[in-house]
């Protein structure tokens, strides 16, 4: 498995040159939809360490078919099994991105393999009770998010594979949530172990997303990721700073007054995952049939 990995990394040849100054993009704002489930939201109190371990798989699932697609050009299954409790779907779209930054390029596939040993990691933890990877949309997801999120207009695209900038605001948009959400979900988890498990994690997710805000800051990206921060914040109701916030165009965390990272709940993470914060939501955006596990909706 890493050593095939290992050989699509030698694959990537980038040629040295420096990163292309995006430019700035408005906020536009978005009005939150989606399609009310049948079913009964559980009790945060009711979930167990295991639920919670699943939750997250959902989004490692996610994160490691982004950046191993971004990187290799094949999705996770590729190099892990996938298999599981629950529904299993197909994941949509994704291609090798023609990095021409070799930082950028080495940070690409040091994030691959990261986020692939962290979804075998849950996955071993979980043991028989790991859930399936479900069906994941790295396609036309991204186009309504940037589209709600104002960085594109009516009837434009975007491709998140198509170059480094575009590659760098979507692990921005998704990277962050991966933060909160494990905040969150450590106040949750009874066992010492797990915990110390998902502080592991947390630590992790919490480097890649620095490293992510460092190279956007550098290149101007502040209007494009306060964008995103703002529909996050108003998708989840959680506060959320781009890197460019309070006068500081190199903002590298995300964090509030008390320098400490947002926490979001569970339903706070589904509802940016879904692209909605209606109350009952059991699908969309990223996950267009919904995540695996019991917990699965706002």
């Amino acid at each position: 498995m890493s050593d095939e990995l290992q050989n699509d990394r030698l694959a990537i040849t980038p040629k040295r040159r420096g990163m292309i100054r995006h430019v700035g993009l408005s906020f536009a704002g978005i009005v939150a939809t989606g399609v009310l489930a049948s079913s009964t939201k559980a009790s945060a109190a009711a979930f167990t360490d295991a639920d919670l371990f699943n939750f997250a798989l959902n989004f490692e699932y996610l994160g490691a078919n982004y950046y191993l697609q971004a990187v290799t050009g094949k999705g996770l299954d590729a190099y892990a099994s996938i298999a599981g409790t629950g529904t299993p779907g197909n994941v949509v779209g994704g291609s090798p991105v023609p990095f021409k930054t070799p930082a950028l390029a080495y940070y690409a596939q040091q994030l691959a393999n990261d986020e692939l040993a962290h979804a075998l990691f849950l996955r071993d933890v979980l043991g028989a009770a790991a859930i399936t990877q479900p069906a994941v949309d790295l396609a036309d997801s991204w186009t309504v998010l940037a589209l709600a999120a104002g960085l594109i207009s009516p009837g434009q695209t975007f491709n998140p594979f198509q170059d480094e900038v575009n590659f760098l605001l979507g692990a921005y948009a998704i990277e962050d949530v991966c933060v909160t959400g494990l905040t969150g979900a450590a106040a949750l988890l009874t066992s010492p172990t797990n915990i110390a498990y998902a502080a592991s994690l947390l630590g992790a997710e919490g480097y890649h997303g620095g490293a992510i805000r460092g190279f956007l800051s550098d290149i101007g990206a502040g209007v494009a990721t306060n964008a995103i921060s703002s529909l996050r914040a108003t998708l989840s109701g959680v506060g959320d700073n781009g890197t460019s916030a309070d006068g500081n165009p190199f903002n590298i965390t995300n964090v509030d007054f008390n320098g400490q990272a947002y926490r979001r709940t569970p339903s706070q993470v589904l509802s940016i995952l879904y692209g909605s914060s209606v109350s009952g939501t059991a699908s969309g955006l990223f996950f267009p049939s919904g995540v695996n596990g019991i917990i699965n909706i706002v």
